[in-house]
């Protein structure tokens, strides 16, 4: 066991507290104050680590990026992250295009940056499936936390220009969201032909893509889709409450433009990558003062860097320039932690320093928002990854 003391321990309100003790082994085991626990623990069979002065945050994580399938300095052969020769790919798992030894991982962990979510690009209107990963390990199996974690679709700019480069549809909005509902339509009648079956009918041949989609249709594992503007925002509620799907909207760049129909459907966020120019039109109104805009309208979002748009260990610099634009330090950190994992639906396991979650664990010299601060220390699933104290 590991006993960190005299912590300024950040809370799930997005507030730090001071003198707290956190008591944990592969799990968070207890925090608060040490002298005050009823918990019976002996500080001999423990390692004393001592985070006076310091900042202890819980792991962060990267809601949305393409760490490990999109790897870093390695240009064709280490490009994994778009199929782009079917624009309906459900089939396709991140997890098989991974390379756990990228060296982003560890640049990731270096920042702080505990949990990942990865997988597909957004070349095709259904990409392929997203998983939730720890940043260390040597084999994808020793980091992965879930798979799948979601199955990434995309509207807007992207699926339009590279299948337009082919001269096949999708080339338009409307072949995008066509092609999309036609996806759910199709794998709603393989279901009843399954389920049919069972009663005597004909089964259907096994489809693998089709059985993904069945997972999305029975709420089992949320669509995770790509969409920067208004309209493509819309279109994305529309066909997913039009099938009663589970989803996120990612990036949404102009949701600070709608804010009254983001709440109206109790839409779940990701906004990113912030550190980014313009660079396509469908970003055209990006604004660094939009999260402040969600934060007034009581919404709340999760961050995303989108690596390699943003590098993944600027997922905190990213935050503090949210900051610096009107966004509250506390909202700013709940979007990396305890936001994070619940919009992921990964808040049985991170996102917060509490009893019984995984010990994920950050320690900073500085206040985590503040550019010149440095992490001294990463812990994952109670080792230590990164530094020491």
């Amino acid at each position: 066991m590991k006993l960190i003391k005299n912590a300024r321990l950040l809370l799930e309100s997005g507030r730090f507290k001071e003198g707290m003790d956190i008591l944990l082994d592969n799990k968070i085991i207890k925090t608060g104050r040490a002298s005050e626990w009823e918990y019976e623990f002996k500080e001999a069979d423990c390692e004393i680590l001592d985070a006076h002065n310091c900042y202890v945050t819980p792991g962060f994580i990267d809601a949305h990026c393409h760490i490990g399938i999109c790897e870093n300095g390695m240009g064709f052969e280490g490009e994994d992250v778009n199929e782009i020769t079917n624009p309906i790919t459900p089939a396709l798992r991140g997890l098989d295009g991974i390379n756990p030894l990228d060296q982003s991982f560890l640049e990731a962990r270096e920042a702080g940056v505990t949990t990942v979510l990865t997988g597909p690009g957004s070349a095709n209107v259904i990409g392929g499936r997203f998983c939730a990963l720890k940043t260390f390990g040597n084999t994808i199996e020793e980091m992965l936390i879930k798979e799948p974690a979601a199955l990434k679709a995309a509207l807007g700019e992207n699926p339009k220009r590279c299948y337009n480069q082919k001269k096949a549809s999708p080339m338009t909005r409307m072949a995008t969201a066509a092609l999309l509902r036609e996806a759910f339509y199709k794998a709603r009648a393989y279901g009843e032909k399954k389920n049919a079956a069972g009663a005597g009918g004909e089964a259907p041949e096994l489809d693998m893509g089709m059985e993904c989609l069945l997972e999305v249709l029975r709420g089992e594992l949320p669509l995770k889709i790509h969409c920067h503007r208004a309209d493509d925002i819309q279109t994305a509620i529309r066909i997913a409450e039009e099938f009663g799907i589970s989803y996120t909207l990612d990036h949404c760049t102009e949701g600070y433009m709608m804010t009254d129909v983001l709440k109206a459907h109790n839409a779940r966020c990701i906004l990113g990558p912030i550190l980014i120019g313009r660079p396509k039109i469908e970003m055209k109104n990006l604004s660094y003062s939009g999260a402040a805009v969600l934060e007034r309208a009581g919404i709340e979002f999760a961050l995303s860097t989108d690596h390699p748009e943003t590098p993944v260990q600027l997922l905190n610099v990213s935050a503090a320039y949210l900051v610096r634009n009107g966004l509250s330090e506390e909202a700013a950190l709940r979007a990396m932690t305890v936001n994070a994992a619940r919009i992921t639906g990964l808040d049985g396991r991170i996102g917060a320093v509490k009893e019984g979650l995984d010990a994920d664990i950050v320690v900073f010299d500085g206040h985590p928002l503040d550019v010149r601060a440095k992490v001294l220390m990463t812990v994952i699933n109670g080792r230590v990854v990164y530094g020491g104290l």
